[in-house]
């Protein structure tokens, strides 16, 4: 089933991120063999869409460290300490879009901005699928995007690791980001 066809009118304007709809979530290697995932449950964010001219578009997010959830309470706890997140000092984690170009094809588009983690700020390039727009049945117009990016964690100060007796390390170094997001237009 395809969603109705929005005008480039109807997309721009400002859309708030459903949370209830929307998945802010993460991967990372483990015990080189396997891979863990987990999500943040909260997390806030505001787009500013522009239909006619999509790479004049913005985004930012703030998401809270401690609604980190990997289905584990004691990795949980360990991911939100010192050694991981530290959520006491660093409460949030930020994205603010800066630029946008085109992708490999006409809905998807690379979204560059910058990222807080940590209480590090890095450049970061996320890679965007823009998965329609639709009336919901509430009479809210949606529009749906999924995206990833891969980070490097020692580059925001998250170090913790262990070596293996089988060699290499428990933790990969780099997290992948994964976005599902559904936005609702409010302006």
């Amino acid at each position: 089933m395809t969603s109705p066809t929005i005008t480039p009118d109807e997309l721009t304007g400002t859309w708030t991120i459903d949370p209830v709809h929307s998945r802010l979530g993460f991967a990372v290697r483990h015990a080189v063999v396997t891979t863990v995932r987990g999500s943040f449950g909260g997390f806030e964010g505001t787009l500013t869409l522009d239909g006619a001219e999509p790479l004049s578009s913005s985004a930012t997010v703030t998401i809270s460290t401690a609604s980190l959830d990997t289905g584990n309470a004691d990795r949980d706890g360990h991911v939100r300490s010192a050694d991981f997140l530290d959520v006491e000092q660093y409460p949030s984690i930020t994205f603010v879009s800066n630029s946008a170009k085109s992708g490999g094809s006409e809905t998807s588009f690379v979204l560059s901005g910058d990222i807080t983690v940590h209480g590090v700020t890095k450049p970061i390039d996320i890679e965007i699928e823009f998965g329609g727009s639709a009336k919901d049945p509430f009479g809210n117009t949606r529009a749906g995007f999924e995206g990833s990016a891969t980070i490097s964690r020692k580059e925001f100060g998250i170090t913790f690791n262990a070596p293996l007796e089988s060699g290499g390390l428990l933790l990969s170094d780099k997290i992948k980001i994964e976005l599902d997001i559904s936005a609702i237009k409010s302006v």
